[in-house]
C-alpha cells in the first residue's frame, strides 16, 4: 500500500513526476558570485547551507 504525500506540494510534484517531469532541485543556482535558491530566488552567500527566506536546502 502507498504512503500519502504530506503536502498539497507533496501530491503536486508526485504528479508531475509520475508524468515524467523531472522534480529534484538539489543544487543551489548561480548568480554572478553568488548562490541562488531554486525555490524562491533568494541571494546568498558562497558559505550558504540553506535558504534563510523559504528554509530549502540542498539534502
Amino acid at each position: 500500500m502507498a504512503t500519502a504525500p504530506s503536502s498539497e506540494d507533496d501530491l503536486f510534484d508526485e504528479f508531475l513526476s509520475d508524468r515524467g517531469h523531472e522534480m529534484t532541485t538539489g543544487r543551489w543556482e548561480r548568480s554572478y558570485n553568488k548562490l541562488q535558491c531554486p525555490e524562491c530566488g533568494a541571494l546568498h552567500d558562497e558559505g550558504s547551507m540553506s535558504c534563510t527566506v523559504c528554509g530549502w536546502d540542498p539534502s
